[in-house]
């Protein structure tokens, strides 16, 4: 498997962790909508789902072939 390879895979599990922050985030927004506060852990761990997003982004960036190539 080459470099190009991996990152387009790791671009696609970039996208589920995103989406899996966002998710957290609607439970939390939905904690306000009913009047109450968000979840602490919910925010957290949207945080945590995150900065792994952003750690796969940056690793498929790192594999992918430079502009131009």
């Amino acid at each position: 498997m080459g470099g190009e390879e991996l990152a387009g895979r790791l671009a696609v599990i970039a996208e589920e962790l995103g989406d899996l922050a966002l998710d957290c985030l609607r439970r939390a927004a939905e904690d306000l909508r009913g009047g109450g506060e968000p979840d602490p852990r919910l925010l957290a761990e949207e945080r945590r789902l995150t900065r792994a997003r952003r750690a796969v982004e940056k690793a498929a960036s790192l594999l992918s072939p430079p502009p131009g190539s």
